[in-house]
């Protein structure tokens, strides 16, 4: 039966030991880390069990990582007879939601974000980039603060949820951004510990090859509808997802916006699937009303077949 809707966790969700109580106990989970290393040319599973928090943290691999883990999930929840009725995903997760989606196979999606994740880390290494997530601030001061930034380039980029934004860009404007952010009023400003100044226009260049990868793939039609980052609006036309997959790596991700859209049309039930449970938080931040699941770990899957089933 459909349940609700599905959305799937980006880079930061990484732990060492992800996903191994899945591929212990569900044969469909483990088949998803399988069919993975044979798309990504290494094995999906040691890098996921064995591998310290450093080297999971490395772009390449953990979009590599949180893809598999969240799709193994995903396999485990369909093998007890939950699916969903529309999807989405927070950045990399956009990529699990295609595949949840039927667009792309696991084969196809692992070798995507593979692909994704090596030039956004060329482009990490290349900028001396930053980013700093915004607490307690209206949107429209943020904004405001970033575009009076003179000395090179900041932007919000992630609308994570009520009071919470995340801002990006050459190192040197975000500090001077996040100067102005107190001035004007925010409650915190927290410099976040990653390799680069991510979906900021810094990195225009790497969403330019990624479209050029992306024109390589074939894409299937939609199974099931998802919600794009790029305009928080619903895909139902293939032929839109690939230019909107190569703006992501340099747009903003409306999530909160994406969210409201769901809630607004009558969704009340969501399940977060992947590592981590940022995305719920979030979620309660928007609006406390609705039901919302965590699916990341084996327990978690007996859970929610019991609660939902």
């Amino acid at each position: 039966m459909e349940y609700g809707f599905a959305f799937f966790p980006g880079q930061g969700a990484q732990a060492p030991g992800m996903g191994k109580d899945l591929y212990e106990n569900s044969k469909a989970a483990r088949l998803v880390f399988e069919e993975a290393s044979d798309g990504a040319g290494i094995d999906v599973a040691k890098l996921c069990f064995d591998s310290d928090k450093e080297t999971l943290s490395r772009t390449e691999n953990s979009q590599i990582a949180i893809f598999t883990h969240s799709m193994a999930a995903l396999a485990a929840l369909r093998e007890a007879g939950v699916t969903f009725k529309a999807a989405a995903g927070f950045s990399l997760g956009e990529y699990t939601s295609l595949a949840a989606a039927g667009v792309v196979t696991l084969a196809d999606g692992v070798k995507i974000v593979s692909k994704r994740g090596k030039l956004m880390q060329h482009a990490a290494d290349t900028i001396d980039g930053g980013m700093a997530a915004i607490l307690g601030l209206e949107d429209a001061k943020i904004e405001e603060a970033c575009a009076a930034v003179k000395n090179g380039i900041v932007r919000p980029v992630n609308y994570n949820c009520p009071g919470q934004i995340v801002i990006s860009g050459l190192k040197e404007a975000v500090e001077t951004a996040a100067v102005k952010l107190k001035e004007a009023g925010a409650r915190r400003v927290i410099p976040l510990n990653v390799s680069g100044p991510f979906h900021s226009s810094l990195l225009e260049q790497a969403g330019e090859e990624l479209g050029k990868e992306l024109e390589q793939v074939d894409f299937s039609d939609l199974q099931i509808p998802y919600v794009t980052n790029v305009t928080a609006e619903y895909v139902t036309d293939i032929t839109k997802t690939k230019e909107l997959l190569a703006r992501q790596v340099a747009s903003s991700v409306r999530w909160q916006q994406s969210m409201e859209l769901l809630i607004a049309d009558g969704v009340d039930t969501f399940v977060e699937i992947g590592p981590g449970r940022t995305l719920a938080g979030f979620l309660r931040k928007i609006n406390r009303g609705v039901k919302v699941y965590n699916v990341g770990t084996w327990e978690d899957v007996d859970k929610v077949v019991n609660e939902l089933c």
